[in-house]
């Protein structure tokens, strides 16, 4: 019965010390490179708004998902189930911001703006009636969000249809709501305050005249797949 007890107990510190070598090896998040610079989508947003967003508040969210990730796999180690729920807050947190701020960089382009063509056009108009109706309903949810959060243009995969939703803070799209986020328009304040003082209608009228639809219609594509 001892020996048995013993390599129990060897058999435990060996996992731990394989999740802790997994955890040390586990490559960390990193803040994406913009595509163009801070100042390419003005006027419709500012450099100053670009810069602060990018490198201030998306690297804070990337900052704190490594940390979180890291107090997580040192709760896995332990078999510290307590504290593996009281991370899962800041997990979703900052993990949806990250994911989040990700797909919006690349939704926008100083190239952007205009209508979207092809399959995509085609499933706006299946789904929605026109593009501009779909413009206007995805504007009204998204202007409609209280507080802080997203509107989305999303694919549902069941249905293959797209839809659109509005999500909390950063309560990222899929996880939420198992949709295959497409195209989202953040309305966290720091994404418009400094331009847009608290007109948020402006900015989310604004924010069309930027976006980049062929990257849209590519994860409309890799959304059917």
């Amino acid at each position: 019965m001892l020996c048995r007890a013993g390599q129990i107990r060897r058999c435990a510190a060996s996992l731990s010390q394989t999740v802790s070598k997994v955890a040390a090896s586990r490559q960390k998040h990193t803040l994406p490179d913009l595509t163009y610079d801070y100042g390419a989508l003005e006027p419709y947003i500012s450099a100053e708004i670009m810069q602060l967003h990018h490198s201030k508040h998306h690297a804070t969210y990337v900052n704190n998902l490594n940390v979180t990730e890291e107090k997580y796999q040192e709760a896995l180690a332990k078999g510290d189930v307590t504290t593996q729920v009281a991370l899962q807050p800041a997990l979703k947190f900052n993990g949806g911001g990250h994911i989040n701020h990700t797909i919006f960089w690349t939704n926008l382009s100083p190239n952007g703006g205009g209508e979207p063509q092809g399959e995509l056009m085609e499933a706006i108009k299946r789904d929605f009636g026109s593009f501009q109706k779909m413009k206007e309903k995805m504007s009204a949810i998204t202007v409609a969000v209280q507080g802080s959060g997203w509107g989305w243009l999303g694919f549902d995969k069941e249905s293959g249809r797209l839809r659109t939703a509005a999500c909390a803070n950063q309560d990222p799209l899929q996880g939420t709501t198992g949709l295959i986020p497409l195209l989202g328009i953040d309305v966290w304040e720091h994404a418009y305050y400094l331009q847009y003082k608290n007109v948020r209608p402006d900015y989310v009228k604004a924010i069309w005249s930027v976006i980049n639809w062929e990257n849209v219609s590519e994860r409309l594509q890799m959304a059917k797949k």
